[in-house]
C-alpha cells in the first residue's frame, strides 16, 4: 500500500478535557501547572469560551455567588463587584486563559458525539462533529474528562402552556434571548420564581413601561451587597492574592454559617428570611401572599439580589409581583386562574433549565452502553464501573467553583499515583453491590426532579456520598489519600504511542 493512500493516524492525547467554560478552563490550569508534559486538549461545542458566561445575553446575568469563592483560589477577583455582572466573568475567564496560555489548547468548534472506552487498548476513542462545517473526525485518549456541567445549553426547559400559539405579543426564553429584542416602554411579563427571574425583572424594569413577575410559588428571596467591604479591606490590607485568599475563606464560611442554620432552625430562618424581606418592601405589603414559600429555606437554593434591586423595583412601582396560576395564553397575555387577566407586549419564560449530565455524550465500555441511573458516583468525580473517566459537578448549595478546584486538584493527584506505580488503568468499584443509595443530587429544585431517575447514584457512605460541605472535601479531595479500597489500579498493555501534533487553536 502506498503512503498516500495510508490512513490518516489517530491523534491521541493523554488527557481530553469536554467545555471551556470556568471548569474546564480551571481543570486545564491545574493539569498544566501539576503534569506539564501531559498532552491535552479542551473540546468546546460553541464558537466560544466561557460556558455559560458566554451562553446566557438575557438583561442583568450575574453571578448569585459572591466572585471570591465563585472565582478561582489561584487567580485573585479584583473587581470592586463581588456579585459580579456576566461580562465581568467572561472577561475574568477569558483572561486566565491568557494569562496561563491556555488558548491554544481550546477547540472551538468541537461537539464530543460519542465515547467509547476500550479495555484491550485501555483508552477511549471519541467522536467529533465540526459544529461549524459538519465535519466527523476521531482522536484517543488515556482519560476524558467532563467539565461541560449539567444542564442542556441548547434549550431551557418551557412547560406546556394552554392557548400558547394566540398570544398575539413576543414570548422568549432566557436560555435564547434575542438580541434585537426591543421591550422599552412595553408591558413585560416574567414567568418564574427562580433566579433568573429575580435578576430579570429589575433589569428590565429600567427600560420597561412596566414588569409583572408572575410565580406559581414564592422563593425566598436575600438582598446581599454587591461589593463586600469586608474583602475589599482584607485587600487593602494583605494585598491582592493574600486579601484574596482570606476573602474566599471567609465566604466559604459564610455560605456554609447560612446553610446549616437554615438546616438546623428552619423555623427561626423562615422567620429572618421573612423580618429582612418586610424590612425591604412597603409598609402593608402582603409579603406572605408573595414571598412565604411553602417550603423551608434551602430545601431549593436561596434567591440573592444585589443591593435589593428587585424589591427597589416594587417599592417604585416599576415592578410587582403576582401569585397564581396561568389558565390560558390569551391573545393580549395572560388568563389567570384567580380571573385577573395580565394584559403584555413581551413574556419572558423564566421556567428553568434542562439538565443534561455529560452533555448527553452516550458512553460506552466495551461495548455495553453506560446508563447513569446504574451507576454510583465516586469521591463526586467518577463513576462505578467506568475507567478513566472524570467530571466536575460543583457545590448547589454554596459556589459552585469551590469543589471544582478540589476536584481538579485530586484528579491530578490521582495521575501522579499512576504515574509513579505504572498504572494505565483506574476503575472505581463498590465492594458491596447492594449497597443503598440515593439520588446524586439530593436537591428540591424542579429542573432536579424532572430528571432524577436518569442522573447516577450517590451511596451511603464515603467514599460514595457526594459532599456538599467544603471543609469536609478539603480534608477528602486536598489532603486525603487518592487510594482506596475500593479504587482499582491495574496496568494494560497499551498500543505504540502516537505523536501528538502541535497545540493550536481551532475557530
Amino acid at each position: 500500500m502506498s503512503s498516500a493512500s495510508a490512513p490518516p493516524a489517530v491523534e491521541h492525547l493523554d488527557v481530553l478535557i469536554v467545555g471551556a467554560g470556568i471548569s474546564g478552563i480551571g481543570a486545564a490550569y491545574y493539569l498544566q501547572r501539576d503534569h506539564p508534559h501531559r498532552s491535552f486538549a479542551l473540546l468546546e461545542a460553541r464558537g466560544a469560551t466561557g460556558g455559560t458566561w458566554d451562553l446566557f445575553r438575557y438583561p442583568g446575568i450575574r453571578s448569585d455567588s459572591d466572585l471570591y469563592t465563585f472565582g478561582y483560589e489561584f487567580k485573585p477577583w479584583r473587581d470592586e463587584d463581588s456579585i459580579a455582572d456576566a461580562h465581568k466573568i467572561l472577561a475574568y475567564l477569558r483572561e486566565t486563559t491568557a494569562e496561563h496560555d491556555l488558548d491554544r489548547r481550546i477547540r472551538l468548534h468541537h461537539k464530543v458525539v460519542g465515547a467509547a472506552w476500550s479495555s484491550e487498548q485501555a483508552r477511549w476513542t471519541v467522536d467529533i462533529e465540526r459544529t461549524d462545517t459538519g465535519e466527523r473526525t476521531t482522536l484517543t485518549c488515556d482519560w476524558l474528562f467532563s467539565a461541560g456541567g449539567y444542564y442542556r445549553y441548547d434549550e431551557g426547559f418551557t412547560p406546556r402552556f394552554e392557548g400558547r400559539e394566540r398570544f398575539a405579543g413576543t414570548i422568549v426564553h432566557p436560555q435564547q434571548w434575542p438580541e434585537d429584542l426591543d421591550y422599552a416602554g412595553k408591558r413585560v411579563v416574567v414567568i418564574g420564581s427562580g433566579a433568573t427571574a429575580v435578576t430579570l425583572v429589575p433589569a428590565m424594569a429600567a427600560t420597561a413601561g412596566h414588569v409583572t413577575m408572575l410565580q406559581r410559588t414564592p422563593s425566598y428571596i436575600l438582598p446581599i451587597s454587591k461589593s463586600d467591604a469586608t474583602a475589599r479591606r482584607l485587600k487593602k490590607v494583605f494585598g491582592d492574592e493574600r486579601g484574596h485568599a482570606m476573602a474566599r475563606r471567609l465566604g466559604a464560611f459564610r455560605q456554609r454559617a447560612i446553610w446549616r442554620f437554615s438546616r438546623k432552625f428552619p423555623k427561626a430562618a423562615r422567620r429572618l428570611i421573612r423580618w429582612i424581606t418586610t424590612k425591604q418592601l412597603p409598609a402593608g405589603y402582603p409579603v406572605d401572599e408573595h414571598f412565604n414559600p411553602p417550603y423551608d429555606p434551602w430545601d431549593q437554593r436561596l434567591c440573592l439580589v444585589p443591593d435589593g434591586d428587585l424589591f427597589q423595583s416594587i417599592r417604585t412601582g416599576e415592578a410587582e409581583i403576582v401569585t397564581d396560576r396561568i389558565a390560558t395564553f390569551t391573545e393580549k397575555g395572560l388568563l389567570l386562574e384567580s380571573g385577573r387577566e395580565l394584559e403584555a407586549d413581551v413574556i419572558v419564560t423564566a421556567t428553568g433549565l434542562n439538565l443534561q449530565p455529560f452533555g448527553g455524550i452516550p458512553l460506552t465500555v466495551d461495548g455495553a452502553e453506560v446508563r447513569l441511573a446504574d451507576t454510583v458516583t465516586y469521591k463526586g468525580m467518577m463513576l462505578s464501573g467506568v475507567p478513566n473517566l472524570a467530571f466536575s459537578i460543583g457545590y448547589t448549595t454554596s459556589s459552585w467553583t469551590l469543589k471544582v478546584g478540589l476536584l481538579c486538584e485530586h484528579f491530578c493527584r490521582l495521575l501522579a499515583h499512576m504515574d509513579a506505580h505504572g498504572h494505565t488503568v483506574c476503575r472505581p468499584e463498590p465492594a458491596d453491590p447492594a449497597m443503598p443509595t440515593r439520588p446524586f443530587l439530593n436537591f428540591g429544585a424542579g429542573y432536579v426532579q424532572r430528571v432524577v431517575d436518569q442522573l447516577p447514584r450517590q451511596g451511603d457512605r464515603l467514599p460514595w456520598l457526594t459532599s456538599m460541605n467544603y471543609h469536609s472535601d478539603i480534608k477528602l479531595l486536598r489532603k486525603g489519600s487518592v487510594l482506596d479500597p475500593e479504587l482499582h489500579f491495574s496496568r494494560a498493555a497499551l498500543p505504540t504511542p502516537v505523536a501528538h501534533p502541535a497545540e493550536t487553536v481551532t475557530g
